[in-house]
């Protein structure tokens, strides 16, 4: 018999889906004191694998040079029956060759401003040699769509 968990989880295609659309993602990491920081970041992708980048000198940086454990959450819905989401738990690889971080920083450009005039990509794109692109490596996920419940909670 198929539990709850089974029937809200989401196929491979839908997860695909799902994490192509221009959502902000939730990254958490480790602190210096194992507390927890968690940040909203917009996220592209580097092959199959999610990723972001941000400013080499970020409180998150630090934190994953420390320890590479991140988790991170892409989420949508307003009502519960809406909600849909994944969990994204791994490690991460911090990258500071440049062409790798432009291409980071292109797929989330492309994603969140998919007609954007060339020149705007240009701007975005120029603040590259501040930043480093994170690759994250997912060793489990956990999705989850509410709407196939179809009212039944």
């Amino acid at each position: 018999m198929a539990t709850r968990r089974d029937l809200i989880k989401m196929t491979e295609d839908e997860l695909a889906a799902f994490l192509h659309l221009p959502s902000s993602m939730s990254v958490a990491t480790h602190s210096p004191s194992n507390a927890i920081h968690l940040v909203a970041m917009w996220y592209g992708f580097y092959g199959d694998d999610l990723a972001f980048w941000t400013y080499s000198k970020s409180q998150k940086v630090k934190n994953l040079e420390r320890n590479s454990s991140i988790t991170c959450l892409v989420e949508s819905g307003n009502s519960y029956d809406q909600l849909r989401g994944v969990e994204i738990v791994g490690t991460c690889e911090i990258v500071r060759d440049l062409e790798v971080v432009r291409s980071i920083g292109n797929s989330v450009f492309s994603r969140y401003y998919p007609e954007a005039d060339p020149a705007a990509s240009l701007v975005f794109l120029s603040s590259a040699p501040k930043r480093v692109g994170v690759i994250i490596k997912a060793t489990k996920m956990v999705s989850w769509d509410h709407s196939k419940l179809a009212g039944a909670y």
